[in-house]
């Protein structure tokens, strides 16, 4: 409905959620928080998902947390349940890609860095706006970007708090691609099909080792690698991959338990 602040749409085993406040650059209130809570759990719960999109209504991404609007309640109860809907989408055992065109600042480029994967237009802009609002980072913005450009670069973004452009976010590692208006539809579709198509099992387990063992020594990592696989070979998966190669043909993956 175009009265609701996120819709959700599911094709082909692609769940799009499009953050839509428009008349205010799909800045997130309340409800939108309480919505987009809502749309992970689905998208984690639902078998049927095999990818989450997020994008933005209107020729913007997202302005972040809507400050014009005065919330009750003590302000770390709010973050408390704000940070809880950053680790659903960080834990989303399903790949993400955040599809951006126009603004993306605060919270909102944080929402987009939680995803796997960016994808923006030329006309893309990013910045880490809180230490121009009087606040510090949020929404995992402190974890994720010296993991994704490293300290220094971190600190210029979170403390200068400057705008930079698509061109710039893609130097430094934070788009994935940059694609032109004409082309962006286009390039998702293409690249949720190519995901939705990925071994759903193994494609949760490589994005959760990625995640965990980014701090661990290569011993840890071994060892976790060693026990995903192991749940690998309990899938269908794995020989269907094989079945297919030989076959010269697609795999079709379904994730499903294989031992009885």
């Amino acid at each position: 409905m175009a009265d609701e602040v996120l819709l959700a749409h599911r094709e082909s085993g692609v769940l799009t959620l499009t953050l839509n406040r428009p008349e205010r650059r799909n800045a997130i209130d309340g409800p939108t928080w309480d919505a987009l809570r809502a749309g992970f759990e689905r998208a984690r719960d639902d078998p049927e998902t095999r990818v989450v999109v997020i994008t933005g209504a209107g020729g913007a991404f997202c302005a972040g947390a809507d400050l014009s609007v005065k919330r009750e309640g003590h302000p770390l109860d709010r973050m408390r349940s704000i940070n809880e809907i950053a680790l659903l989408l960080h834990e989303l055992p399903k790949p993400t890609v955040a599809r951006v065109d126009g603004v993306a600042v605060g919270a909102g480029w944080n929402l987009a860095l939680g995803c796997d994967l960016v994808v923006a237009t030329p006309t893309s802009r990013f910045s880490q706006i809180f230490a121009k609002r009087g606040l510090s980072l949020d929404f995992g913005g402190s974890w994720l970007l010296p993991r994704l450009v490293g300290m220094q670069q971190a600190k210029r973004l979170a403390l200068l708090a400057e705008m930079i452009d698509a061109a710039e976010a893609e130097r430094l590692g934070l788009v994935t691609w940059v694609k032109t208006p004409e082309e962006i539809d286009a390039f998702v579709a293409d690249l949720t099909t190519r995901l939705a198509a990925v071994a759903p099992v193994a494609a949760a387990q490589s994005k959760a080792l990625l995640h965990e063992n980014a701090d661990r020594t290569l011993r840890e990592a071994l060892a976790s690698e060693a026990r995903t696989q192991a749940v690998n070979f309990a899938t269908a998966d794995a020989p269907e991959a094989f079945a297919a190669f030989t076959e010269k043909r697609d795999p079709d993956f379904t994730g499903e338990w294989s031992i009885r």
